[in-house]
């Protein structure tokens, strides 16, 4: 961002300093829209042919999309850390990894997805957001009914069934978007499906968004970045990509496992504390 002081006469390229960002403001998203479709044009049609060719059983090009999205969206991923992966010959026992992550924005799924091989646990309405439910639904996302206590059960046996057969998980267990001033508790119900796997990886992962345009986030700037309450998703995301290039970060801490803890609360406790520490030293860069 340029300085308010800077002379509204200092040139850059032929275009003032006063006029660049609205004309970043009026390209910015039509460009980050038109990214997207591009993305999907091309990887969707070659994704539902590999998935008829294996007979559905494994999606292919999730990353390769993600990817590609959070590139149209004006994200540049910076990662620490890399993502656990399970070793027999280590001993990690079989199944896939469960990575449990903040949520702060709807962009930490392209971001999350770029870097990680592993499907979303979503709440269901994502199922019904039209071309977004679609995507979610072929990248094999787990949907959720938060609001019916009944089906807690069934769902934990869905994830459970995915982990011990051998696909990687991406949980966030805040079960909402936080404000980005800070990471949420943890509802350490979401982790039960640890209870039948108790040897399954557990990763922490932090994820924060710390620059735009090359300058430090700031509180002010946290609206524009972090998703929350009833804000409807398409006004945000064209307000995001309106701002520039912004940079996610991602740290990915130690794995442990569920029979390292006395309980999952303890559990809970333990990837909340990595996490929340992680959050804290990421944005203050």
């Amino acid at each position: 961002m340029e300085s308010p002081s800077r002379p509204a006469n200092d040139m850059a390229g032929g275009v003032t300093a006063a006029r660049r960002p609205r004309r970043h403001q009026r390209l910015g998203p039509a460009k980050g829209v038109a990214g997207v479709l591009a993305a999907a044009s091309m990887l969707v049609p070659a994704e539902l042919v590999l998935k008829g060719l294996s007979g559905g059983r494994k999606s292919h090009l999730p990353r390769l999309f993600h990817r590609s999205l959070s590139r149209a969206l004006g994200i540049r991923i910076l990662t620490h850390g890399v993502p656990a992966r399970r070793n027999a010959r280590r001993g990690d026992g079989r199944g896939g990894v469960l990575f449990v992550s903040n949520h702060v924005s709807w962009a930490d799924i392209p971001v999350l997805g770029a870097r990680i091989p592993a499907a979303f646990v979503a709440k269901s309405e994502v199922g019904e957001w039209g071309l977004v439910g679609w995507l979610a639904t072929l990248a094999r996302t787990v949907y959720v009914e938060r609001s019916r206590r009944s089906s807690t059960g069934e769902q934990r046996d869905a994830i459970a069934e995915r982990l011990a057969g051998g696909e990687n998980i991406i949980l966030f267990p805040e079960g909402t978007n936080s404000d980005g001033t800070g990471v949420l508790p943890f509802k350490s119900a979401l982790f039960a499906v640890t209870d039948a796997l108790p040897d399954i990886l557990i990763q922490p992962v932090t994820i924060a968004y710390t620059r735009v345009n090359g300058m430090p986030v700031t509180r002010m700037m946290l609206p524009d970045l972090a998703w929350v309450g009833d804000t409807e998703l398409m006004p945000h995301a064209v307000g995001f990509m309106a701002l520039g290039r912004v940079r996610a970060e991602i740290r990915f801490h130690a794995p442990v496992r569920a029979a390292d803890f006395a309980d999952r609360k303890a559990l809970a406790r333990h990837c909340h504390t990595v996490i929340a520490d992680g959050y804290r030293a990421l944005m203050r860069g």
